[in-house]
């Protein structure tokens, strides 16, 4: 049975398709790229809907083949090996087979360099895990893992978010430890998923690196906007509610055809008590998401250099730029010498201000931060 949701607009989590907007394309590729063996390298800005999709992808895939195990786990967090094998570790273990307490003891006299413990919930059966892995351990704790998934048959797929993380970790060697491991589980596939494009270009595509040409590459763009515009029109409907077509396209471009901030205006929008809506109903929520946020997008601006913040508006003027070191670009937003952009935008890009998208534009990543400093509303 589909749930069915007060607030038709998630901006968080997953329910089910009914309020998932398009991505069919996409959905095809990677369950096509599973079901034949290939691993998947998802790649795009953060918040234009990879998780929800890796989710969606997921959903379908089990509705069709229920002994399929499918696994997501988000490393943004993570700060080296033993917090990956840890997290690793919990949510694959207790998860992989219909456990009784005593396949539960068998599952971890299996480990050797440290014991999973598992408890049941009393009503539901649902085993919870806890490890004790020590840091020293995490390498063999880590192949103990993979022999396991090996071992029990199961066909597994496996999404690891925010994989470029790994190159952060201290120890060295991580990105080679993880494909020697990967790639003798021909039972288990891997959907890595990244919002740094240019550490998973590289991770995937240099010649010199572990993973290279190791998975299918697939991208995420914006949703079309007469997709997207037909999706949310749609559901306002079902829920006897009036989104004029205008006031759609006003959101999209505002929000520059971004999913997460189109998705938080819609779910702002339903939530007045009212029926029809008008550009001025989606102003208001924009002036007071930027009041609301005005403290820290201050903040932000105290973290960089004068030249840093000048090059921030003016992208966010131009919403995105693919030279900026062109001198038309930097005469008109008083920008000082080529060298000066460059290091500006490295330290921007690593700050997380400033992201760039599949066709190499840069733009800012927060786009109530672009229209706060745009200063239009």
């Amino acid at each position: 049975m589909k749930e069915h949701l007060k607030n038709p607009f998630l901006i968080a989590g997953y329910c089910n398709p009914t309020y998932f907007c398009d991505r069919e394309t996409e959905s095809a590729k990677i369950i096509s790229a599973l079901q034949n063996d290939r691993n998947v390298s998802l790649i795009s800005p953060r918040r234009m809907g990879k998780t929800g999709l890796i989710h969606h992808v997921f959903y379908h895939i089990q509705e069709q083949n229920k002994t399929i195990r499918c696994f997501y786990l988000d490393i943004f967090s993570t700060q080296n090996l033993h917090d990956f094998v840890t997290i690793f570790g919990k949510t694959v273990l207790g998860k992989l087979d219909d456990y009784s307490e005593s396949l539960a003891k068998r599952i971890s006299s299996f480990f050797k360099s440290f014991r999973p413990s598992f408890t049941f919930d009393a009503v539901t059966g649902v085993p919870t895990v806890s490890l004790n892995i020590q840091p020293e351990q995490a390498e063999q704790s880590l192949q103990e893992i993979f022999s396991y998934l090996r071992e029990s048959g199961k066909q597994v797929y496996i999404a690891i978010d925010e994989f470029q993380q790994i190159t952060e970790y201290p120890e060295k060697g991580v990105e080679a430890l993880l494909r020697s491991y990967m790639q003798f589980l021909p039972n288990v596939k891997f959907i890595f998923s990244g919002s740094k494009k240019h550490l998973m270009d590289a991770m995937f595509s240099a010649v010199n690196r572990p993973f290279y040409q190791s998975t299918q590459k697939i991208g995420l763009k914006e949703i079309p906007l007469e997709t997207y515009r037909q999706f949310a029109v749609d559901l306002f409907y079902l829920h006897k509610k009036t989104l004029d077509f205008t006031v759609f396209d006003y959101i999209y471009f505002e929000m520059s055809g971004h999913t997460w901030y189109i998705q938080l205006i819609l779910n702002q929008l339903f939530a007045l008590s009212k029926n029809a809506y008008s550009t001025q109903d989606v102003d208001n929520l924009i002036r007071e998401i930027l009041e609301e946020e005005n403290a820290t997008f201050k903040t932000y601006c105290e973290m960089i250099t004068k030249g840093q913040l000048r090059l921030l508006k003016a992208i966010a003027v131009e919403k995105k730029v693919s030279e900026p070191y062109e001198a038309g670009f930097m005469k008109k937003h008083n920008l000082t010498a080529p060298s000066s952009v460059r290091l500006a935008l490295k330290s921007l890009m690593d700050k997380m201000l400033l992201l760039k998208d599949e066709d190499d534009n840069y733009f800012i990543y927060d786009r109530f931060f672009a229209l706060w400093l745009k200063g239009n509303f």
